[in-house]
């Protein structure tokens, strides 16, 4: 007999499925459950799955909250959404949270500690169910009030130097240690950091894998052009290069903190009648969306944007979930060199 789509009159619940399966209720709530599916023979879980499919349920995450005293939501909060580095992450960390049964809600706090503090409390106040944040500084007394408060929260694309917090993280140190192995590659010597702000993990990790990978090369990093900014932005790129171009110290390739500050690096060489990469070379970090796009194509280290997401989901998941062992408290995923045409041998 043909399963009736009861979705063309009225929304199909876990009772319709139950019938149409031909279960009991209790066994389709389990079937559709993620973290209770074991418990259910295969052969009816696929059954129950396929009924729903048909029916087109969709779990009533109030009426669930309700049974488990949560809410089903997780709050996700990101320093500057118009950076092109955090749609993929955020994508992650909602594929994997609707896999759950767990929507996200998201918040964007412009760099803004104040608005932070707001928002974390106006999520608080919402009831969610834990965070995942890309915000963290290293002093992260914000993050402290959440977790002494026993509410779960992960941290995405940044880290503490102590290691107290969970976090989904690339390995910068490494990606910055790519990036200066390729200059010297080409030939060049006096390479130059416009790095990022060293009160964020990933800005110090990078200049401190900078310093190192000159070091592991017998290449002095000139404090003169070895500098950090205040953020991640096109025109902290700008305000660095100038102040590299005003040094009077040599240099033939810049590391730039991340693409942004790349391609503000490109428009000062560019007022200063420097052409890339014939007269200095530029690599730039993230690889985001259309950096194959700039003039030239930028050479930059490729971070697995989407997978540090929803590895981030994967620690909070494992968290709320209190009947699983402990896991990891760090997720470090490896970067990648993309070579382009804004990198070349120095000139002669």
């Amino acid at each position: 007999m043909a399963v009736r789509n009861v979705n063309e009159r009225a929304r199909a619940t876990l009772r319709d499925v139950a019938r149409a399966a031909g279960v009991h209720p209790g066994t389709a709530s389990r079937a559709l459950n993620e973290q209770t599916r074991s418990l259910v023979n295969a052969e009816t879980a696929q059954r129950v799955l396929d009924a729903a499919e048909t029916l087109g349920y969709q779990p009533n995450p109030i009426a669930r909250g309700l049974k488990t005293r949560r809410s089903y939501t997780i709050g996700v909060v990101i320093p500057d959404i118009l950076n092109p580095l955090f749609p993929p992450i955020i994508r992650g960390i909602e594929d994997r949270l609707e896999q759950a049964g767990y929507t996200s809600v998201i918040a964007n706090t412009e760099n803004d500690p104040e608005r932070e503090r707001i928002d974390f409390r106006t999520m608080l106040a919402r009831q969610v169910d834990g965070f995942i944040t890309a915000t963290a500084r290293l002093d992260h007394a914000v993050l402290d009030e959440i977790v002494d408060l026993g509410v779960p929260l992960v941290l995405v694309n940044r880290r503490v130097e102590d290691g107290s917090l969970r976090s989904a993280i690339a390995d910068d140190r490494a990606g910055i240690k790519l990036a200066v192995g390729h200059l010297v590659g080409l030939g060049h010597r006096q390479i130059a950091l416009a790095g990022g702000p060293i009160s964020l993990s990933t800005g110090l990790q990078r200049y401190e894998g900078f310093k190192a990978a000159m070091r592991k090369h017998g290449l002095k990093a000139d404090r003169k052009l070895t500098l950090v900014g205040e953020s991640f932005t096109i025109p902290e790129g700008q305000r660095l290069c100038r102040q590299l171009l005003a040094s009077g110290k040599e240099f033939t390739a810049i590391v730039a903190g991340n693409d942004l500050m790349a391609l503000g690096c490109y428009d000062l060489l560019a007022e200063h009648g420097l052409v890339c990469p014939d007269g200095v070379s530029v690599v730039g970090y993230n690889d985001m969306p259309f950096s194959d796009r700039f003039n030239p194509p930028l050479t930059t280290i490729r971070i697995p944007h989407y997978e540090v997401g929803h590895a981030a989901a994967d620690l909070l998941l494992a968290q709320l979930d209190e009947g699983s062992p402990d896991g990891p408290n760090e997720v470090v995923l490896e970067p990648s060199l993309v070579v382009r045409g804004s990198s070349g041998p120095p000139p002669n």
